[in-house]
């Protein structure tokens, strides 16, 4: 579908919509090799070649990021009185109205989605899919096989929220053992307030997969980059 060139730009993260005006007016955007004045003038962007200042546009019509949330960071798209998951995105991976697609708690830390398509994020996370979350924590005391029990058959909240069934297994036993939890839903501090359902409390949460697609082992907490079209169908297999 044709866009106007200012939209083009702004949608890339280039410049805002103003800021693009000006870029071509003055003579510094080429479409195709010949430089284009009118901000106006509609192109098909996937069809096209266009150069900002010499510099070939990488066009996308949406973007998608795979992130390594670290604690302390609240994942919305902004807030005015704390830090987001999108102050830490570098500058060729910023752009007008990206999100994060589902939300992790403050002090959780792992795998986070940020992209631009709704639609996406609509089906990763709605109920009838069941995407499967796994979420891997550190806990206040062992679990045994009540515990496993208990999550199977859906543990009950501290509300009366009965939650869907879920895994529960037991990675490293000791006194604070690591356990690996998945689930199908993503209500309210949902993992910790199962544990609490059971008598545990979690003293780390980090979150490592999303359905098939699984957290990068070398993004280091804090750290990014783009996904793949592979990655992104793995949300959904």
């Amino acid at each position: 579908m044709a866009e106007r060139l200012d939209k083009i730009l702004a949608s890339q993260g280039v410049a805002t919509r103003s800021e693009a005006q000006r870029l071509i007016r003055s003579g510094r955007v080429t479409v195709n090799g010949t430089v284009c004045r009118d901000p106006a003038f509609k192109w098909e962007p996937a069809d096209c070649e266009i150069a900002v200042s010499g510099r070939p546009l990488r066009y996308r019509r949406h973007l998608y990021v795979m992130m390594n949330k670290p604690a302390g960071l609240l994942c919305v798209s902004r807030d005015p009185k704390a830090k987001t998951v999108i102050d830490l995105l570098p500058p060729d991976l910023r752009r007008q109205g990206l999100f994060p697609a589902g939300r992790l708690d403050k002090d959780t830390v792992g795998l986070v989605i940020i992209t631009d398509d709704g639609d996406f994020a609509h089906r990763m996370l709605a109920p009838k899919k069941a995407i499967v979350k796994r979420y891997q924590a550190v806990i206040s005391s062992p679990v045994g096989e009540e515990e496993i029990r208990a999550f199977a058959a859906g543990t009950s909240l501290e509300d009366g929220t009965r939650c869907r069934p879920a895994v529960l297994r037991v990675l490293e036993e000791k006194e604070n053992p690591l356990v690996e939890v998945e689930i199908t839903e993503g209500r309210y501090h949902q993992v910790k307030r199962m544990f609490l359902s059971v008598g545990r409390r979690v003293l780390r949460l980090k979150r490592v997969s999303v359905g098939k697609l699984v957290l990068d082992p070398d993004l280091k907490e804090g750290e990014c980059r783009e996904m793949g079209p592979g990655e992104r169908s793995a949300v959904f297999e």
